[in-house]
């Protein structure tokens, strides 16, 4: 087989055909063609098959992504596909989402040589959607019954990821959910034209058809306490990720027609979903007509800048208080919202919401300089004097990030143990015990705001854990024999 591959030197690197700007900047269908055949093997044979897959370790699941490329190249789709499905509770998702850039293929031997990176997530989403379209993925299939149960707090991608581990070793799993459709950010953070929502509800069904349990529209703290649930199962997860949004501190910020980024993009998804959506429908969370200042720099100022484009916005302006090498978000991301018109104002703040109360009209903002690095690594922005200047806008969407709920308050667990920045502290990281026996956690809720990779990461590692536990206590001896 090795003749099929170390073609990078003779083979370019080609994505998947992405649609034009004027096409695709007022629909929310994704981006990007399905490579074909041909060229998944192709694009396949580029890889250099190094001795130290650089590729793979820079994964946090530690993908076995030379060895799928092979047998991709090599037209073997359905072994490539079961080997990618092997450590990745959703590499299709992963193919859509995840920022490559700075991951698999950013790390990728022959992209620092200069020929350009494999298209490994382009493969990926490839070999999974045709696994769905020739029926290699399997139903979900429980072990044998272990008469033992786990409950889930949260549908995100860790919880999601635990569940189905659990299940597949035979435990009863619930899944509790704030709202009313499972996925988390997969299905109502994250707009459609990067991972269009059929894609999380076929992986959810199977997931129901397989026998996990949902239970939606759950509170935790209004329809049951921790405790009450602790009560119930043998073990508890807690995946709720974090959804607090960080707050503007100028003048103004309180005024109508400055709103949430993450508000807004769930009433975006709600309405392509088909649900009717008061706000969305009354204007508020409509971008439609208007002038937008987004204020933000990572992915879900991308996301919302995109979505107000698809919306109809007057303008759209992305408020950056870095530069572009300094900012979090994916640079692919950057790329595709300037194709769709976004205008990028860096090195620039806020200082005040200008309008009334009732009525938003600008932003006044001011010009930064970067100073000295800060904590993150990153060269800490400092504002410059006699720097204001203003911009219209009658929507403000805030982006700055996420921080965790106040769980010890919500959930009615005191003794929960929670860190200074209100993220779930671990007794045992490696084994995702909390300071509660029998609680569990992974994903953002520990971590803080990060990646679905991470999320379905330590949501398939506290899976282990909880299995080698709940092993453990029925029989010792059981762990070495398994």
């Amino acid at each position: 087989m090795a003749e099929r591959m170390l073609k990078f030197t003779t083979v370019a690197r080609s994505t998947p055909e992405k649609r034009d700007a004027q096409a695709r900047d007022r629909d929310f269908h994704e981006i990007y063609a399905d490579f074909i055949d041909a060229k998944a093997a192709e694009q396949s044979s580029r890889c250099s098959q190094c001795g130290v897959p650089f590729c793979q370790t820079h994964c946090p699941l530690h993908n076995n992504i030379p060895d799928w490329l092979r047998l991709t190249a090599a037209g073997r789709l359905e072994e490539a596909y079961q080997l990618s499905q092997a450590t990745n509770s959703m590499p299709e998702i992963c193919g859509r989402i995840c920022p490559q850039d700075r991951l698999c293929e950013g790390n990728c031997v022959i992209e620092q040589s200069g020929h350009g990176t494999v298209t490994i997530g382009s493969v990926e989403k490839y070999l999974t959607d045709k696994a769905w379209e020739e029926g290699w993925v399997q139903p979900l299939t429980p072990g044998a019954d272990r008469g033992q149960s786990v409950g889930i707090i949260g549908a995100g991608p860790a919880g999601l990821s635990a569940a189905e581990l659990l299940r597949e070793q035979g435990y009863s799993v619930t899944v509790y959910d704030r709202h009313d459709r499972p996925g988390g950010l997969l299905i109502y953070g994250i707009p459609g034209f990067k991972l269009e929502k059929d894609v999380v509800q076929r992986r959810t069904r199977r997931l129901e058809d397989g026998g996990v349990e949902f239970r939606l529209n759950f509170e935790v703290g209004r329809d049951a306490s921790l405790d009450d649930l602790r009560g119930k199962h043998d073990a508890i997860l807690l995946a709720t990720g974090v959804y607090q949004a960080r707050d503007l501190t100028v003048p103004g910020a309180g005024s109508q027609g400055v709103v949430q980024g993450l508000d807004y993009l769930i009433a975006s998804n709600r309405k392509g979903l088909g649900d009717a959506v008061e706000a969305f429908d009354s204007g508020v969370l409509d971008a439609d007509g208007k002038d937008v200042v987004v204020i933000g720099g990572g992915d879900t100022a991308m996301d919302c800048v995109r979505t107000a484009v698809r919306q109809g916005a007057t303008s759209v302006t992305c408020l950056y208080r870095r530069d572009r090498a300094n900012m979090p978000g994916s640079m692919r991301e950057v790329a595709h919202a300037e194709e769709e018109g976004v205008v990028f104002d860096w090195l620039a703040a806020p200082r005040a919401v200008l309008g009334e109360a009732e009525a938003a009209d600008g932003v006044r903002a001011h010009r930064m300089r970067l100073g000295p690095p800060d904590s993150s690594g990153r060269s800490s922005p400092e504002p410059m004097e006699d720097s204001d200047y203003d911009l219209p806008a009658r929507l403000v969407i805030t982006a700055l990030g996420f921080e965790p709920e106040d769980l010890p308050t919500l959930f009615g667990a005191p003794h929960l143990k929670v860190g200074r920045a209100g993220t779930v502290q671990l007794a045992d990281r490696r084994a995702k015990r909390t300071s509660l026996p029998g609680v569990y956690a992974a994903g953002d809720i520990v971590r803080g705001a990060s990646l679905v990779v991470w999320a379905i990461r330590d949501g398939r590692d506290a899976a282990a854990a909880i299995h080698a536990d709940l092993l453990a206590r029925v029989s010792p001896a059981l762990v070495a024999a398994e």
